[in-house]
């Protein structure tokens, strides 16, 4: 029995580094097309790198500590390349530019601490939360901080409508994840409902990325929100791709099957399926969701019963819809290689693999 158990150790073992190998893999790669993406804010993006460090200093030595931690496991950096674009686009990139990026930055950086905090989260992108680490007290605080930073950020610099422009967004993020957790309640959440959290959630964020770049370099309130409007779109799109992952039967997306079902998140598949049910079956399937989301052999059969819906298909138009959307508006705009580029970066939001 015991030689059959160090064998079986080992099987697992080999499986799970053999998953991690393809998973590191499949980032190399992700990256790779990101990288190629960014040439034309490759030197923007190096130069906002060493801003934003700057702007999270402090002389506390504890604080300090925290922010190179949070600084050395940062993102893919989607949103600062989303302002450079944007900024690219509608005139020369300025000092404005990498203030309006770090503004975001640290906007957006805030509420994901704040938000670990409220979830209860120890991991964030693979690494330790920062309240894991240093418990709930002081991540409030650095999440407090960092928000102190971004507003004195665009204060002691005069850039009014670049506040007013992410202070927006952060409080649509704000009534989007409210308006979930009301919704999840009760799980009556129709297509209409649906559209207006993810925007409200998701896309409001990626909407002043696009509207701050342009604002930064002095653009028409038209152009601006005709900026907005594309950003929004994007994020529409970004977010239905971000529902798809939790029905695919792959584990390279860095996102379990069925995390959404288990958090009693309605998202566009399901709600199609709903939509598309008899009574008794819709009654069965918001059963599972709301009292069974923990038992995986039920999760697995309403993941099975959208994958059969059509709802995967819907939904996956639904999104092309919003990423041509945003291209419409776009394409407005002269064609150049920032343009292109802000084009390429649309559609890796929708091509992704995680």
């Amino acid at each position: 029995m015991l030689k059959q158990n160090k064998s079986h150790n080992v099987i697992v073992n080999k499986q799970t580094v053999n998953e991690a190998k393809i998973l590191l893999l499949t980032r190399k790669f992700y990256m790779s097309d990101l990288k190629e993406i960014r040439k034309p804010i490759a030197d923007h993006i190096e130069l906002f790198e060493k801003k934003f460090r700057h702007a999270m200093k402090s002389k506390v030595p504890l604080l300090d500590t925290i922010t190179r931690y949070i600084y050395k496991r940062k993102g893919k950096q989607m949103r600062p390349m989303f302002v450079f674009f944007a900024a690219g686009i509608c005139g020369e990139i300025s000092e404005s530019s990498y203030r309006a990026a770090s503004l975001i930055e640290l906007l957006h950086t805030a509420t994901l601490v704040h938000d670990d905090v409220v979830d209860d989260s120890n991991v964030r992108r693979g690494y330790f939360s920062i309240n894991a680490l240093w418990k709930n007290k002081i991540a409030v605080l650095v999440g407090d901080y960092l928000l102190s930073r971004g507003l004195l950020l665009s204060l002691d610099n005069n850039e009014f409508e670049l506040l007013k422009i992410v202070s927006n967004a952060t409080r649509e993020m704000a009534e989007g994840e409210l308006l979930q957790i009301e919704k999840a309640r009760r799980l009556d959440i129709k297509e209409d409902i649906y559209f207006d959290i993810i925007r409200k959630k998701t896309a409001s964020l990626i909407a002043s990325c696009c509207a701050a770049g342009a604002e930064s370099v002095g653009a028409n309130k038209e152009v601006v929100q005709k900026m907005h409007q594309i950003g929004e779109y994007v994020g529409i799109a970004f977010q239905i791709k971000d529902d798809l992952f939790d029905y695919q039967d792959n584990n390279l997306i860095g996102k379990p099957n069925g995390i959404d079902i288990k958090e009693q998140k309605m998202t566009l598949p399901l709600i199609y399926m709903l939509n598309n049910s008899g009574g008794a079956e819709k009654r069965r399937v918001i059963n599972v969701v709301k009292k069974h989301n923990n038992n995986p052999g039920k999760v697995n059969q309403v993941i099975d019963k959208v994958n059969h819906s059509g709802g995967i298909e819907y939904a996956t138009g639904k999104m092309y819809e919003y990423q041509q959307k945003a291209f419409d508006l776009l394409y407005e705009f002269p064609d150049s290689p920032m343009r292109k580029s802000f084009e390429d970066l649309v559609k890796f939001t929708v091509e992704r693999n995680k």
